[in-house]
């Protein structure tokens, strides 16, 4: 049976857990290793570390964060943000991390794809693409959090990407991404029917039908995270306000949360289930 995998995203800045909308304005949530934690113990299939800062300059950060969690969080750890060479995936990797996501230098040096899966194998090469629609209906796939245009064409950029030895393609769509309203699934089932390795969905999660039409439509994974961060924090699951810095106002106001259900963890797998979608850790 091949089980649907729910992974909850943490986009790191600093030190901290941060969030916004169309990857922009982030806002401080709290402390990553909290959250991460408690996702782990609600039974997430694995965790995605995402690096915002995206500079080696400011990565000693992310590499202590991977460290801790590594020694505390035994499900797959996958790792963005910064990543540009060989070297730079090995330091990733012996920080205590399974895989890779690399967007921005794939896009510029394709063959990066090809020698990181020579080396390291292709399940620890995971390919971001970053899709904005236009208004011909195509797909253009961006960087730097949906700023920088690469002028690539989302279904030939994600062949190119497969047939290099890409293991998984986490795909986010910047238009829904942090909106609540849901998946893209025009642009999912574009890029699930052309090539064969498994594509995580990224951006838009609002509830749990959004999660389930999607995996419905032939994703392999659903990749989120204000679903379950603004769930945690309305319910105080995990600790009430421990942050240090940034714009906290917002939270008490209550006002990102409207386009957001208030579902655990634990909850989106069991709907899921009851939906027959294969699911592990939901008796």
């Amino acid at each position: 049976m091949k089980y649907c995998r729910v992974i909850p995203r943490l986009d790191i800045k600093g030190p901290n857990l941060v969030k916004g909308i169309h990857l922009e304005g982030l806002r401080v949530l709290g402390k990553p290793e909290d959250f991460a934690k408690f996702y782990y113990e609600q039974g997430a299939d694995e965790l995605i570390y995402q690096d915002t800062v995206a500079s080696l300059y400011q990565r000693n950060s992310i590499i202590d964060l991977i460290s801790k969690a590594a020694k505390n969080i035994f499900i797959p750890l996958t790792v963005g943000g910064g990543i540009r060479s060989i070297e730079d995936i090995k330091c990733i990797l012996n920080a205590g991390a399974d895989k890779v996501s690399i967007n921005t230098a794939a896009t510029e040096n394709p063959k990066l794809i090809s020698e990181a899966s020579k080396v390291f194998g292709s399940s620890t090469i995971v390919i971001a693409i970053e899709a904005i629609k236009q208004k011909d209906g195509t797909y253009l796939a961006y960087t730097d959090n949906g700023r920088e245009h690469t002028g690539l064409e989302v279904t030939k950029w994600v062949k190119e990407v497969a047939d290099r030895g890409a293991g998984e393609i986490l795909l986010t769509s910047i238009d829904n991404e942090g909106t609540g309203k849901g998946f893209d699934l025009n642009l999912i089932k574009q890029v699930t029917s052309i090539v064969d390795i498994p594509v995580i969905a990224h951006g838009g999660a609002g509830n749990a039908e959004h999660i389930c039409e999607t995996l419905n439509i032939g994703a392999d994974a659903i990749c989120i995270s204000s679903i379950l961060h603004y769930s945690v924090i309305k319910d105080n699951k995990v600790v009430k306000y421990n942050f240090e810095e940034g714009n906290t106002e917002f939270l008490a106001k209550n006002q990102s949360y409207k386009a957001f259900g208030n579902m655990s963890l634990i909850e989106i797998k069991q709907f899921l289930k009851n939906e027959n979608i294969p699911v592990r850790g939901i008796e």
